[in-house]
Protein backbone atom coordinates (compact mmCIF):
# COMPACT_ATOMS: atom_id res chain seq x y z
CA UNK A 1 0.00 0.00 0.00
CA UNK A 2 2.83 2.41 0.88
CA UNK A 3 4.54 1.62 -2.40
CA UNK A 4 1.37 2.44 -4.34
CA UNK A 5 0.97 5.70 -2.39
CA UNK A 6 4.60 6.72 -3.03
CA UNK A 7 4.23 5.92 -6.73
CA UNK A 8 1.07 8.04 -6.93
CA UNK A 9 2.73 10.94 -5.14
CA UNK A 10 5.76 10.74 -7.45
CA UNK A 11 3.51 10.71 -10.51
CA UNK A 12 1.65 13.75 -9.17
CA UNK A 13 4.93 15.56 -8.48
CA UNK A 14 6.21 14.86 -12.01
CA UNK A 15 2.89 16.02 -13.49
CA UNK A 16 3.09 19.28 -11.53
CA UNK A 17 6.65 19.87 -12.70
CA UNK A 18 5.62 19.28 -16.31
CA UNK A 19 2.68 21.62 -15.88
CA UNK A 20 5.08 24.30 -14.63
CA UNK A 21 7.54 24.07 -17.51
CA UNK A 22 8.66 27.43 -18.84
CA UNK A 23 6.16 28.25 -21.58
CA UNK A 24 7.77 31.28 -23.28
CA UNK A 25 11.43 31.06 -24.21
CA UNK A 26 13.52 32.82 -26.83
CA UNK A 27 14.91 30.74 -29.70
CA UNK A 28 18.41 29.47 -29.01
CA UNK A 29 19.70 30.29 -32.50
CA UNK A 30 19.87 33.48 -34.57
CA UNK A 31 20.01 34.22 -38.28
CA UNK A 32 21.43 37.57 -39.42
CA UNK A 33 21.03 38.78 -42.99
CA UNK A 34 23.33 41.62 -44.06
CA UNK A 35 21.52 43.78 -46.64
CA UNK A 36 24.28 45.85 -48.27
CA UNK A 37 23.80 48.94 -50.40
CA UNK A 38 25.70 48.49 -53.66
CA UNK A 39 24.34 51.57 -55.40
CA UNK A 40 26.60 54.01 -57.24
CA UNK A 41 26.66 56.52 -54.41
CA UNK A 42 28.62 54.06 -52.27
CA UNK A 43 31.68 55.01 -54.33
CA UNK A 44 31.67 58.46 -52.72
CA UNK A 45 34.63 59.37 -50.53
CA UNK A 46 34.40 58.86 -46.78
CA UNK A 47 37.45 59.99 -44.87
CA UNK A 48 40.54 58.31 -46.32
CA UNK A 49 38.54 55.69 -48.27
CA UNK A 50 35.23 55.46 -50.08
CA UNK A 51 32.05 54.19 -48.44
CA UNK A 52 31.90 50.75 -50.05
CA UNK A 53 35.54 50.00 -49.18
CA UNK A 54 35.01 50.90 -45.52
CA UNK A 55 31.79 48.87 -45.38
CA UNK A 56 33.45 45.82 -46.94
CA UNK A 57 36.47 45.97 -44.64
CA UNK A 58 34.47 46.30 -41.45
CA UNK A 59 31.91 43.69 -42.52
CA UNK A 60 34.71 41.27 -43.36
CA UNK A 61 36.29 41.85 -39.96
CA UNK A 62 32.95 41.32 -38.24
CA UNK A 63 32.10 38.15 -40.17
CA UNK A 64 35.50 36.68 -39.27
CA UNK A 65 34.89 37.42 -35.59
CA UNK A 66 31.63 35.45 -35.66
CA UNK A 67 33.14 32.17 -36.88
CA UNK A 68 33.22 30.65 -33.40
CA UNK A 69 29.54 31.22 -32.70
CA UNK A 70 27.85 27.90 -33.45
CA UNK A 71 24.36 29.27 -32.71
CA UNK A 72 24.53 31.87 -35.45
CA UNK A 73 23.97 31.67 -39.22
CA UNK A 74 24.74 34.50 -41.64
CA UNK A 75 23.67 35.49 -45.13
CA UNK A 76 24.41 38.34 -47.54
CA UNK A 77 22.07 40.16 -49.90
CA UNK A 78 23.04 43.25 -51.88
CA UNK A 79 21.16 45.75 -54.04
CA UNK A 80 22.06 48.31 -56.67
CA UNK A 81 25.16 46.34 -57.72
CA UNK A 82 24.03 44.50 -60.86
CA UNK A 83 22.88 47.27 -63.25
CA UNK A 84 24.09 50.76 -64.06
CA UNK A 85 22.16 53.67 -62.58
CA UNK A 86 21.16 54.82 -66.07
CA UNK A 87 18.95 51.73 -66.41
CA UNK A 88 17.04 52.64 -63.18
CA UNK A 89 16.47 48.95 -62.51
CA UNK A 90 14.26 48.83 -59.41
CA UNK A 91 14.57 45.06 -59.10
CA UNK A 92 18.33 45.21 -58.78
CA UNK A 93 18.88 42.94 -55.79
CA UNK A 94 20.20 39.43 -55.27
CA UNK A 95 20.86 37.02 -52.44
CA UNK A 96 24.62 36.57 -52.84
CA UNK A 97 25.16 34.05 -50.03
CA UNK A 98 22.35 32.11 -48.41
CA UNK A 99 22.13 30.94 -44.81
CA UNK A 100 24.28 27.98 -43.86
CA UNK A 101 26.84 27.03 -41.28
CA UNK A 102 30.49 27.95 -41.74
CA UNK A 103 29.88 30.18 -44.77
CA UNK A 104 31.94 33.07 -43.40
CA UNK A 105 34.71 32.84 -45.98
CA UNK A 106 32.15 32.60 -48.78
CA UNK A 107 30.49 35.81 -47.58
CA UNK A 108 33.83 37.63 -47.38
CA UNK A 109 34.82 36.51 -50.87
CA UNK A 110 31.49 37.68 -52.24
CA UNK A 111 31.86 41.04 -50.48
CA UNK A 112 35.06 41.65 -52.39
CA UNK A 113 33.23 41.09 -55.69
CA UNK A 114 30.47 43.66 -55.10
CA UNK A 115 30.94 46.67 -57.39
CA UNK A 116 28.58 49.62 -56.79
CA UNK A 117 26.65 50.64 -59.89
CA UNK A 118 22.96 51.38 -59.69
CA UNK A 119 20.00 52.67 -57.72
CA UNK A 120 18.51 52.09 -54.23
CA UNK A 121 15.48 49.72 -54.20
CA UNK A 122 15.22 49.24 -50.43
CA UNK A 123 11.52 48.28 -50.34
CA UNK A 124 11.84 45.66 -53.08
CA UNK A 125 15.00 44.28 -51.49
CA UNK A 126 13.21 43.88 -48.16
CA UNK A 127 10.36 42.06 -49.89
CA UNK A 128 12.83 39.65 -51.47
CA UNK A 129 14.73 39.26 -48.20
CA UNK A 130 11.60 37.73 -46.70
CA UNK A 131 12.29 34.66 -48.84
CA UNK A 132 15.91 34.43 -47.73
CA UNK A 133 15.08 33.13 -44.25
CA UNK A 134 14.42 29.37 -44.17
CA UNK A 135 10.99 28.46 -42.86
CA UNK A 136 12.10 26.64 -39.73
CA UNK A 137 11.50 27.23 -36.04
CA UNK A 138 14.07 27.77 -33.33
CA UNK A 139 15.66 30.88 -34.89
CA UNK A 140 15.40 34.63 -34.44
CA UNK A 141 15.56 36.34 -37.84
CA UNK A 142 17.38 39.69 -37.98
CA UNK A 143 18.26 42.09 -40.80
CA UNK A 144 21.08 44.63 -40.70
CA UNK A 145 20.72 47.20 -43.51
CA UNK A 146 23.83 49.12 -44.49
CA UNK A 147 23.04 52.04 -46.78
CA UNK A 148 24.05 55.57 -47.71
CA UNK A 149 20.73 56.68 -49.17
CA UNK A 150 16.99 56.47 -48.97
CA UNK A 151 14.56 54.63 -51.23
CA UNK A 152 14.89 55.79 -54.87
CA UNK A 153 12.35 53.51 -56.59
CA UNK A 154 9.04 54.85 -55.28
CA UNK A 155 8.69 51.84 -53.00
CA UNK A 156 7.44 52.05 -49.42
CA UNK A 157 10.06 50.38 -47.21
CA UNK A 158 8.13 51.42 -44.10
CA UNK A 159 5.02 49.50 -45.12
CA UNK A 160 7.06 46.51 -46.29
CA UNK A 161 9.05 46.35 -43.06
CA UNK A 162 5.92 46.61 -40.89
CA UNK A 163 4.07 43.93 -42.87
CA UNK A 164 6.98 41.47 -42.70
CA UNK A 165 7.50 42.08 -38.99
CA UNK A 166 3.81 41.44 -38.34
CA UNK A 167 4.12 38.16 -40.22
CA UNK A 168 7.03 37.24 -37.98
CA UNK A 169 9.47 37.01 -40.91
CA UNK A 170 12.09 39.04 -39.09
CA UNK A 171 12.48 41.24 -36.02
CA UNK A 172 12.85 44.99 -36.11
CA UNK A 173 15.71 45.73 -38.59
CA UNK A 174 18.85 47.66 -37.79
CA UNK A 175 19.70 50.41 -40.30
CA UNK A 176 23.21 51.84 -40.42
CA UNK A 177 23.27 55.07 -42.40
CA UNK A 178 26.72 55.75 -43.88
CA UNK A 179 27.53 59.48 -44.07
CA UNK A 180 23.84 60.42 -44.09
CA UNK A 181 23.32 62.45 -40.91
CA UNK A 182 20.86 62.44 -38.03
CA UNK A 183 18.22 64.18 -40.16
CA UNK A 184 17.50 60.83 -41.83
CA UNK A 185 16.60 59.19 -38.52
CA UNK A 186 12.93 60.17 -38.87
CA UNK A 187 12.75 58.68 -42.37
CA UNK A 188 14.23 55.36 -41.27
CA UNK A 189 12.49 55.16 -37.89
CA UNK A 190 9.45 53.61 -39.57
CA UNK A 191 11.63 50.75 -40.86
CA UNK A 192 13.62 49.92 -37.75
CA UNK A 193 16.39 51.10 -35.42
CA UNK A 194 18.56 53.72 -37.15
CA UNK A 195 22.24 54.40 -36.41
CA UNK A 196 23.99 57.40 -37.91
CA UNK A 197 27.50 56.42 -38.99
CA UNK A 198 29.13 59.78 -39.64
CA UNK A 199 32.60 58.27 -39.91
CA UNK A 200 34.36 54.91 -39.97
CA UNK A 201 34.64 54.65 -36.19
CA UNK A 202 30.94 55.34 -35.63
CA UNK A 203 30.10 52.81 -38.38
CA UNK A 204 32.16 50.18 -36.55
CA UNK A 205 30.42 51.06 -33.29
CA UNK A 206 26.95 50.81 -34.88
CA UNK A 207 27.77 47.48 -36.50
CA UNK A 208 29.05 46.02 -33.22
CA UNK A 209 26.06 47.45 -31.34
CA UNK A 210 23.64 45.78 -33.74
CA UNK A 211 25.42 42.44 -33.40
CA UNK A 212 25.68 42.68 -29.62
CA UNK A 213 21.99 43.54 -29.29
CA UNK A 214 21.13 40.61 -31.52
CA UNK A 215 23.17 38.00 -29.68
CA UNK A 216 23.45 38.73 -25.95
CA UNK A 217 20.99 37.40 -23.40
CA UNK A 218 18.94 40.05 -21.69
CA UNK A 219 16.60 39.77 -18.72
CA UNK A 220 14.09 42.02 -17.03
CA UNK A 221 11.88 42.18 -13.98
CA UNK A 222 8.82 44.34 -13.57
CA UNK A 223 8.15 46.18 -10.33
CA UNK A 224 4.49 47.10 -9.90
CA UNK A 225 4.43 50.11 -7.60
CA UNK A 226 1.65 50.81 -5.12
CA UNK A 227 0.52 54.28 -4.05
CA UNK A 228 3.57 54.53 -1.77
CA UNK A 229 5.96 53.74 -4.63
CA UNK A 230 6.63 50.30 -3.17
CA UNK A 231 6.81 47.24 -5.50
CA UNK A 232 4.07 45.31 -3.72
CA UNK A 233 1.42 44.82 -6.42
CA UNK A 234 1.38 41.41 -8.12
CA UNK A 235 -0.69 38.56 -9.62
CA UNK A 236 -1.75 40.57 -12.66
CA UNK A 237 -1.00 39.84 -16.32
CA UNK A 238 1.81 41.92 -17.82
CA UNK A 239 2.08 42.13 -21.61
CA UNK A 240 5.22 43.21 -23.45
CA UNK A 241 3.84 44.70 -26.66
CA UNK A 242 6.06 45.24 -29.68
CA UNK A 243 5.71 49.02 -29.85
CA UNK A 244 6.50 48.99 -33.59
CA UNK A 245 3.89 46.47 -34.71
CA UNK A 246 1.46 46.87 -31.81
CA UNK A 247 1.37 43.08 -31.35
CA UNK A 248 2.00 41.25 -28.06
CA UNK A 249 5.47 39.73 -27.88
CA UNK A 250 5.40 38.20 -24.38
CA UNK A 251 2.71 37.67 -21.73
CA UNK A 252 3.50 36.96 -18.09
CA UNK A 253 1.37 36.72 -14.97
CA UNK A 254 3.34 38.81 -12.49
CA UNK A 255 4.95 36.96 -9.59
CA UNK A 256 6.52 37.93 -6.28
CA UNK A 257 8.64 35.40 -4.39
CA UNK A 258 8.54 34.81 -0.63
CA UNK A 259 10.87 37.78 -0.13
CA UNK A 260 8.52 40.07 -2.07
CA UNK A 261 10.86 40.26 -5.08
CA UNK A 262 9.64 39.97 -8.71
CA UNK A 263 11.19 37.18 -10.74
CA UNK A 264 13.20 37.67 -13.92
CA UNK A 265 12.21 36.81 -17.48
CA UNK A 266 14.33 36.65 -20.59
CA UNK A 267 13.37 39.17 -23.28
CA UNK A 268 14.56 40.11 -26.74
CA UNK A 269 16.50 43.40 -26.62
CA UNK A 270 16.11 43.90 -30.38
CA UNK A 271 12.54 45.08 -29.81
CA UNK A 272 11.19 48.22 -28.19
CA UNK A 273 8.27 47.49 -25.88
CA UNK A 274 5.15 49.05 -24.50
CA UNK A 275 4.80 47.38 -21.11
CA UNK A 276 1.07 46.95 -20.44
CA UNK A 277 -0.02 46.01 -16.94
CA UNK A 278 -3.50 44.62 -17.49
CA UNK A 279 -5.17 46.27 -14.55
CA UNK A 280 -8.50 48.12 -14.87
CA UNK A 281 -7.79 50.50 -16.51
CA UNK A 282 -4.42 49.34 -17.91
CA UNK A 283 -1.22 50.88 -16.58
CA UNK A 284 1.14 51.42 -19.52
CA UNK A 285 4.80 52.35 -19.82
CA UNK A 286 5.64 53.11 -23.45
CA UNK A 287 8.77 52.79 -25.58
CA UNK A 288 10.87 50.75 -23.18
CA UNK A 289 14.29 49.95 -24.61
CA UNK A 290 16.18 47.22 -22.80
CA UNK A 291 19.91 47.49 -22.15
CA UNK A 292 21.34 44.47 -24.00
CA UNK A 293 23.26 41.93 -21.97
CA UNK A 294 22.05 43.28 -18.63
CA UNK A 295 19.26 42.78 -16.16
CA UNK A 296 16.70 45.53 -16.57
CA UNK A 297 14.32 46.67 -13.84
CA UNK A 298 11.11 48.19 -15.21
CA UNK A 299 8.94 50.11 -12.78
CA UNK A 300 5.27 50.74 -13.52
CA UNK A 301 2.84 52.57 -11.25
CA UNK A 302 -0.09 50.19 -10.68
CA UNK A 303 -1.69 50.88 -7.27
CA UNK A 304 -4.91 48.93 -6.80
CA UNK A 305 -7.94 48.73 -4.57
CA UNK A 306 -11.18 46.80 -4.95
CA UNK A 307 -14.81 47.58 -5.72
CA UNK A 308 -17.61 45.30 -4.52
CA UNK A 309 -21.17 45.81 -5.72
CA UNK A 310 -23.89 43.86 -3.92
CA UNK A 311 -27.63 43.52 -4.17
CA UNK A 312 -29.97 41.02 -2.57
CA UNK A 313 -32.66 39.84 -4.94
CA UNK A 314 -30.60 40.57 -8.06
CA UNK A 315 -31.85 37.24 -9.43
CA UNK A 316 -35.28 38.82 -9.97
CA UNK A 317 -33.75 40.48 -13.03
CA UNK A 318 -33.87 37.63 -15.53
CA UNK A 319 -31.04 39.20 -17.55
CA UNK A 320 -28.82 39.54 -14.48
CA UNK A 321 -27.42 42.81 -13.19
CA UNK A 322 -24.15 44.40 -14.27
CA UNK A 323 -22.55 47.79 -13.83
CA UNK A 324 -20.75 50.04 -16.31
CA UNK A 325 -17.50 51.41 -14.87
CA UNK A 326 -15.91 54.57 -16.28
CA UNK A 327 -13.14 56.79 -14.99
CA UNK A 328 -14.45 60.03 -13.55
CA UNK A 329 -14.75 62.65 -16.26
CA UNK A 330 -14.14 60.16 -19.11
CA UNK A 331 -16.68 58.50 -21.36
CA UNK A 332 -14.74 55.38 -22.29
CA UNK A 333 -16.01 52.28 -20.49
CA UNK A 334 -13.26 50.34 -18.73
CA UNK A 335 -15.28 47.40 -17.42
CA UNK A 336 -18.68 45.75 -17.12
CA UNK A 337 -18.81 44.63 -13.50
CA UNK A 338 -21.08 41.72 -12.53
CA UNK A 339 -23.27 42.33 -9.50
CA UNK A 340 -22.32 40.56 -6.26
CA UNK A 341 -18.67 40.28 -7.32
CA UNK A 342 -15.48 42.06 -6.33
CA UNK A 343 -13.00 43.43 -8.87
CA UNK A 344 -9.69 45.26 -8.54
CA UNK A 345 -9.24 48.72 -10.10
CA UNK A 346 -6.42 51.22 -10.17
CA UNK A 347 -6.53 53.71 -7.34
CA UNK A 348 -8.68 56.63 -8.51
CA UNK A 349 -12.20 57.98 -8.86
CA UNK A 350 -14.87 56.28 -10.96
CA UNK A 351 -18.46 56.61 -12.08
CA UNK A 352 -20.56 53.48 -11.64
CA UNK A 353 -23.83 52.95 -13.50
CA UNK A 354 -25.67 49.83 -12.33
CA UNK A 355 -27.98 48.35 -14.98
CA UNK A 356 -30.93 47.70 -12.74
CA UNK A 357 -34.42 48.82 -13.80
CA UNK A 358 -34.29 51.73 -13.63
CA UNK A 359 -30.56 52.33 -13.72
CA UNK A 360 -28.79 53.65 -10.66
CA UNK A 361 -25.70 55.84 -10.97
CA UNK A 362 -23.00 56.45 -8.36
CA UNK A 363 -20.59 59.27 -9.14
CA UNK A 364 -17.16 59.94 -7.62
CA UNK A 365 -16.68 56.42 -6.27
CA UNK A 366 -13.23 56.41 -4.70
CA UNK A 367 -10.92 53.36 -4.91
CA UNK A 368 -8.05 53.48 -2.42
CA UNK A 369 -4.90 51.42 -2.00
CA UNK A 370 -5.52 47.84 -0.82
CA UNK A 371 -9.02 48.70 0.44
CA UNK A 372 -12.43 47.48 -0.72
CA UNK A 373 -15.09 50.04 -1.58
CA UNK A 374 -18.59 48.61 -1.18
CA UNK A 375 -21.72 49.71 -3.03
CA UNK A 376 -24.93 48.16 -1.72
CA UNK A 377 -28.16 48.43 -3.70
CA UNK A 378 -31.60 47.81 -2.21
CA UNK A 379 -33.46 44.73 -3.35
CA UNK A 380 -35.92 45.30 -6.17
CA UNK A 381 -39.64 45.07 -5.68
CA UNK A 382 -41.97 43.44 -8.18
CA UNK A 383 -44.58 45.48 -10.02
CA UNK A 384 -47.40 43.24 -11.27
CA UNK A 385 -49.56 44.85 -13.95
CA UNK A 386 -52.90 43.28 -14.85
CA UNK A 387 -54.60 44.37 -18.04
CA UNK A 388 -57.62 42.77 -19.70
CA UNK A 389 -57.26 44.69 -22.94
CA UNK A 390 -54.37 44.98 -25.39
CA UNK A 391 -52.86 48.41 -25.66
CA UNK A 392 -49.85 50.68 -25.54
CA UNK A 393 -48.08 52.20 -22.59
CA UNK A 394 -44.94 52.83 -20.57
CA UNK A 395 -43.65 52.94 -17.02
CA UNK A 396 -41.99 56.13 -15.73
CA UNK A 397 -40.11 56.77 -12.52
CA UNK A 398 -41.00 60.02 -10.75
CA UNK A 399 -38.01 61.47 -8.88
CA UNK A 400 -37.99 63.57 -5.71
CA UNK A 401 -38.38 66.74 -7.80
CA UNK A 402 -41.46 65.42 -9.55
CA UNK A 403 -39.61 64.87 -12.83
CA UNK A 404 -40.53 61.67 -14.65
CA UNK A 405 -38.05 59.44 -16.47
CA UNK A 406 -38.93 56.70 -18.90
CA UNK A 407 -38.20 53.21 -17.59
CA UNK A 408 -40.03 50.51 -19.52
CA UNK A 409 -42.41 49.94 -22.46
CA UNK A 410 -45.32 47.59 -21.81
CA UNK A 411 -45.78 44.57 -24.06
CA UNK A 412 -48.81 45.18 -26.24
CA UNK A 413 -49.97 41.54 -26.22
CA UNK A 414 -49.36 40.62 -22.57
CA UNK A 415 -52.31 40.80 -20.18
CA UNK A 416 -50.15 40.15 -17.11
CA UNK A 417 -46.74 41.72 -16.74
CA UNK A 418 -44.27 41.39 -13.84
CA UNK A 419 -41.42 43.91 -13.78
CA UNK A 420 -38.65 43.98 -11.13
CA UNK A 421 -38.04 47.63 -10.24
CA UNK A 422 -35.84 49.50 -7.83
CA UNK A 423 -37.72 51.02 -4.88
CA UNK A 424 -39.32 54.31 -5.85
CA UNK A 425 -42.42 56.11 -7.13
CA UNK A 426 -43.72 55.21 -10.57
CA UNK A 427 -46.35 56.27 -13.08
CA UNK A 428 -47.98 53.97 -15.65
CA UNK A 429 -49.36 55.64 -18.76
CA UNK A 430 -51.56 53.36 -20.89
CA UNK A 431 -54.11 53.47 -23.73
CA UNK A 432 -56.21 50.55 -24.96
CA UNK A 433 -55.58 50.10 -28.67
CA UNK A 434 -59.31 50.03 -29.47
CA UNK A 435 -59.90 53.33 -27.68
CA UNK A 436 -61.20 56.00 -30.13
CA UNK A 437 -58.66 58.68 -29.07
CA UNK A 438 -55.68 59.70 -27.00
CA UNK A 439 -57.95 61.34 -24.44
CA UNK A 440 -58.80 57.85 -23.16
CA UNK A 441 -55.23 57.40 -21.88
CA UNK A 442 -55.16 56.00 -18.33
CA UNK A 443 -52.63 57.08 -15.71
CA UNK A 444 -51.87 55.01 -12.62
CA UNK A 445 -49.39 55.84 -9.84
CA UNK A 446 -47.73 53.26 -7.62
CA UNK A 447 -44.95 53.03 -5.05
CA UNK A 448 -42.58 50.05 -5.27
CA UNK A 449 -41.01 49.01 -1.98
CA UNK A 450 -37.83 47.02 -1.40
CA UNK A 451 -38.45 43.26 -1.60
CA UNK A 452 -42.21 43.60 -1.89
CA UNK A 453 -44.83 43.20 -4.61
CA UNK A 454 -47.24 45.82 -5.87
CA UNK A 455 -50.27 45.22 -8.09
CA UNK A 456 -51.80 47.67 -10.57
CA UNK A 457 -54.96 46.90 -12.55
CA UNK A 458 -55.12 49.04 -15.67
CA UNK A 459 -58.68 48.09 -16.63
CA UNK A 460 -61.17 45.81 -14.86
Amino acid sequence: MKKILLTSLLALFIYQLQAQDVQQVLPEKTRILFLLDGSGSMLAGWGDVNRITAAKELLTELVDSLKTNNKLELALRAYGHLYRRSSQNCKDTRLEVGFSRNNHDIINNKLNQIDPKGTTPIAYSLEQAANDFPNSEGYRNIIIIITDGIESCDGDPCAVSLALQKKGIFLRPFIIGIGMGEEYKKQFKCIGEYYDAKDVNSFKYALNKAITTSLVKTSASVELLDINQQPKETNVNVTFVNSFTGEPAFDFVHYLDTRGKPDSVQLDPVLTYDVVVNTLPPAIKRNVNLVPGQHNVIQVKAPQGALKITQDGAAYYHHGVRAIITERGKSKMINIHDINTQQNYLVGTYDVEVLTTPRRKFNNVSISQSNTTALNLPSPGILNIVNNAAGYGSIYEVDENGIQHWVYDLDHDQSKISVPLQPGNYKIVFRVDRAPGSKYTSIKEVTVQEGRSAVVKLFN
